[in-house]
């Protein structure tokens, strides 16, 4: 059953006692008309073997030293933030990176606490050597998918695929509005950010094409990217290959926006925190026709927030402040929920 405000009391109530939810980064804590949502989920592995992937360490066996009680522990924790980041309703769309396979989508519900919730999974194996992908989580009677593509990225110099996909999907709404959503997660920083940021351009570049090739189609298109770019707003990836810019005076219809940008300005929350320092490799990017607010559906420059709860986060001792309660501490397991943050954006019916 869609849109229930008990089942989040009662997760309230039964596991966080008066945890407070904070949506850092707008003025107030209040639910749009739809709400996106989008998490990097940290490793979300099975423990079983699969021989066509990257994956001992996420054995029994394995550096990790991983099992089937810290696996129901992890998809468990996930359906709980999940529940918290809904607010009053739950999230009406879910991106989610790192997610090894659909078994472990499937586990979110089965083990934790969404087995009620009418959501829908796109979802498909990727090329990625490690074994992780992207997926889409939505409520059929809002999001109504119509058309939906996996798209591959070919590195320069390499005959086929070695990482994640980037998902696209063209939806309709229940309005008669289109929304054309991708969900990312571009190539890590392994190696060195500078060394390895010509994959993140071509990742950019890729979404990029499909973008233009939607406003040949549709001028006015409603374009929503989301996802871990592991680049932040300001690199060259996404500021100039994919051109999501900060928002301006005047709004264009076929711009891109990056509603992350702010958060670069304040500095006081982010994502992702490295070296002490937060940042939001975790971003919404939106087309000019999405921030207009005569349209139907349409977002505003605050739209956009990091939930930080406090159960997501815990004391930085090497540092200063709080800092995401991460699964692992490097290989060590550390028992919290991820390295990430996730980020929610809230649009709204006019």
């Amino acid at each position: 059953m869609k849109r229930t405000c008990l089942a989040f009391f009662v997760f309230l109530l039964s596991f966080y006692g008066s945890a407070q939810s904070i949506l850092e980064g707008r003025e107030e804590n209040k639910r749009g008309d739809f709400r996106a949502m989008f998490y990097n989920v940290e490793n979300c592995f099975d423990c079983f073997d699969d021989s066509l992937k990257l994956d001992n360490e996420f054995l029994s066996t394995g550096v990790r030293h991983w099992n089937w009680k810290k696996y129901q522990q992890k998809v468990n924790k996930i359906s709980k933030v999940i529940m918290a980041a809904g607010g009053w309703e739950f999230p009406d769309i879910i991106g989610l990176c790192e997610i090894e396979n659909r078994f472990v989508l499937d586990g979110i519900f089965k083990y934790g606490h969404l087995g009620k919730i009418a959501y829908q999974i796109i979802h498909r194996e990727s090329p990625d050597r490690r074994g992780i992908d992207v997926a889409l989580m939505y409520q059929s009677e809002v999001f109504q998918p119509i058309d939906t593509s996996f798209i591959q990225l070919i590195y320069d110099g390499e005959k086929v695929s070695t990482t994640r996909e980037i998902l696209y999907v063209k939806a309709k709404l229940h309005s008669s509005d289109t929304l054309h959503v991708f969900v990312n997660h571009w190539p890590s920083r392994w190696g060195g950010q500078l060394e390895s940021e010509q994959k993140r351009i071509s990742a950019a570049k890729l979404v990029r094409q499909k973008v233009d090739s939607i406003y040949l189609q549709s001028p006015n298109a409603n374009v929503l990217i989301m996802g871990d770019f592991n680049d932040y707003p300001e690199n060259k990836s996404i500021n100039k290959v994919l051109g999501a810019t900060e928002i301006a005076d005047e709004i264009k219809d076929q711009q891109l926006y990056n509603l992350a940008s702010a958060f670069v300005k304040n500095g006081s929350i982010g994502s992702h925190k490295y070296q002490g320092k937060w940042g939001m490799l975790d971003q919404f990017i939106v087309s000019g026709s999405l921030m207009n607010k005569s349209a139907y559906l349409y977002c505003d420059q605050n739209g956009m927030s990091v939930f930080a709860p406090e159960f997501l986060l815990e004391k930085d001792e090497t540092h200063f402040g709080l800092k995401p309660y991460r699964t692992f501490v490097g290989y060590k397991y550390h028992g919290g929920f991820s390295d990430h943050l996730p980020i929610i954006l809230d649009l709204w019916r006019k």
